[in-house]
């Protein structure tokens, strides 16, 4: 897989957020990722703080990739639902997006929602990869 991220200029600079404004990508498979929430693998809610279920999320997005052979620098696109309730804290996403993707940093979408599945879960994170 290759991957060339863009940021031009001439828009405003996503990279400070954790994202990139857009990538170009080729490779043989692409794969699609379930949202993933703030549980373990017993399905229990890892806390109620926005970071932690951040971190929770990403640690399954990783753990799913994994099971393909794959990481989080084949990701290509994440689509991020944040809770009303988590509206100001979104700098703990920036945090962990910032930390889990250091270069080259994939878009994203940021959609914020009225709820989730379950009323303790403040963020739903999907994302898509392309596979070697």
């Amino acid at each position: 897989m290759t991957k060339t991220v863009l940021n031009p200029d001439s828009v405003f600079n996503t990279r400070q957020y954790g994202f990139s404004q857009a990538a170009i990508v080729s490779g043989q498979r692409r794969m699609l990722l379930s949202g993933q929430v703030g549980v373990d693998a017993s399905e229990r809610t890892v806390g109620p703080g926005l970071r932690e279920q951040t971190d929770a999320a990403f640690d399954n997005i990783e753990r799913v990739l994994a099971a393909a052979g794959a990481g989080l620098e084949q990701v290509v696109m994440l689509r991020i639902y944040i809770c009303e309730a988590a509206r100001e804290e979104q700098d703990q996403i920036v945090a962990a997006l910032r930390q889990r993707f250091p270069n080259d940093p994939p878009p994203s979408s940021w959609i914020i929602v009225s709820g989730l599945s379950l009323p303790e879960w403040l963020i739903e994170i999907e994302a898509e990869a392309m596979l070697d």
